[in-house]
């Protein structure tokens, strides 16, 4: 990780750690490099954000780092991240900047880069655009007069998005019959969400969807999902949807008020496009956090399961690697890629609604299929990460646990990316062999570090 840029961005507490001085740099180093390639015109940088309050904020700095350099800014207001990502390749700008924090606490925000693909950046770009901004960007560009950049609002591309959208639904029927409950989590899908729903037919109950710039991800959408729960059973409806706060992920809730993770979406996707033979090749990607029951429930249809590091960015890499079509996390970060270049919550939800109308069975029928295996997830705090994870006492305790699991066990060890912290998840088909496991590793760990 670099200083600046993580995994997803550039992100912090907003007016603390992603100041107005920041983004205003990012917005002139990020126009200085991406837009490198329009030589002979005016660059273009789209700009959104999510509703939290401190967008307005670093949107104003941000386009005023961007019209400096003398590219211009196309705003596009409150949308979710992958609308972003779609209208950046659909308007043929220079790149896309979506101000976000996605699921994080209100007082977080972060500022993600998209090339003119709509793909995220890669590292090497990422990089460059964090030496600049290190570095001052004092000497790059200023030009003057006519030459200063503008900012035009795209009125249309809300609609523009919506209408892609309903292009992806490939049923000949519509929604009509289906009652939905939508959870916008009080963020950027807290219009298009409801709206996509009802232009396919369904008759919807949105909740959490008056943002006021300080309830975003309250208590409420995909990381929360008890107040959807008790609305779906209330309102008997067919399906809950709970999106995040940039609605690049969505958890779905059965019929009965189960929550149905993206190993379940994975799942009941995969299924229904290998049986009407747009799997091809028959392959799906989850991370090494994905729940065993997947591989088990996908091997009946002959589909496998390829393996990645946690993290969309590590996904969407194993899927152009294997060829893969469909992809994604427990999160509800889900990827298909035939539609679209990076996660979307609202692509994925219409693609659960297809086969919820296409079977014509309770969501919760289709989802017993996946049949849950233990887990057990233990967080240990330690600073050495990555020196006590290759202690020889370590090793040889993950080794033992592995060969304890056995074959439709699973390890997984890795030291996060954003803590001082050792994440330890084991899998397996008793409880209890999970907890000793976990239990003997930890010890490893202590003795390594005596």
């Amino acid at each position: 990780m670099g200083k600046l840029f993580g995994t997803d961005g550039v992100r912090g507490v907003a007016n603390l750690e992603l100041t107005p001085e920041l983004a205003f740099q990012l917005g002139r180093a990020g126009s200085y490099v991406l837009a490198r390639h329009e030589a002979g015109k005016r660059p273009r940088i789209l700009v959104g954000k999510d509703t939290r309050i401190s967008g307005d904020m670093l949107e104003a700095a941000l386009i005023a780092g961007i019209c400096s350099t003398g590219a211009d800014v196309l705003t596009v207001g409150i949308l979710p991240t992958p609308a972003i990502a779609f209208l950046t390749q659909r308007y043929q700008a220079s790149c896309g900047v979506v101000i976000s924090a996605s699921h994080n606490p209100l007082e977080d925000n972060g500022i993600k880069f998209f090339g003119p693909s709509g793909y995220k950046l890669p590292d090497e770009l990422e990089e460059e655009i964090e030496e600049l901004v290190l570095a001052g960007t004092q000497e790059l560009q200023r030009p003057q007069g006519e030459d200063v950049g503008r900012v035009y609002l795209v009125a249309e591309a809300r609609n523009n998005y919506l209408d892609y959208l309903i292009t992806c639904y490939s049923r000949n029927q519509n929604l009509a019959g289906i009652t939905a409950v939508i959870d916008c989590a009080n963020g950027a899908a807290y219009s298009t969400g409801p709206e996509l729903w009802s232009r396919l037919g369904a008759q919807v109950i949105a909740i959490n969807n008056n943002p006021n710039g300080v309830n975003i991800n309250e208590r409420c959408g995909s990381t929360y999902t008890e107040g959807l729960r008790r609305a779906v059973v209330e309102h008997k409806a067919d399906i809950g949807i709970a999106y995040d706060g940039d609605a690049d992920r969505c958890i779905v809730v059965d019929e009965r008020g189960n929550e149905l993770d993206g190993d379940h979406i994975i799942m009941l996707c995969a299924l229904d496009m290998n049986s009407r033979g747009e799997l091809n090749p028959p392959l799906v990607v989850a991370t090494v956090m994905s729940n065993i029951g997947l591989d088990i429930a996908l091997r009946r249809d002959n589909i496998q399961v390829a393996n990645c590091k946690v993290g969309d960015r590590y996904v969407l890499e194993k899927m152009k690697e294997s060829g893969a079509l469909l992809g994604g996390e427990q999160s509800g970060h889900i990827i298909f890629l035939e539609h679209a270049t990076t996660g979307d919550g609202l692509l994925t939800s219409l693609k659960v609604a297809e086969v919820l109308r296409c079977s014509g069975l309770p969501l919760s029928e289709l989802a017993r299929g996946l049949e849950k295996q233990p887990q057990l997830l233990v967080n240990l705090r330690m600073e050495n990460k990555e020196k006590i994870l290759a202690h020889p006492l370590v090793q040889e305790a993950m080794k033992q646990a592995e060969e304890r699991l056995g074959e439709w066990g699973k390890l997984v060890v890795r030291p996060s990316g954003t803590e001082p912290v050792v994440r330890i998840m084991a899998q397996g088909p008793e409880q209890y062999l999970l907890e000793e496991v976990i239990a003997e590793i930890k010890q490893s760990i202590e003795r390594a570090q005596a």
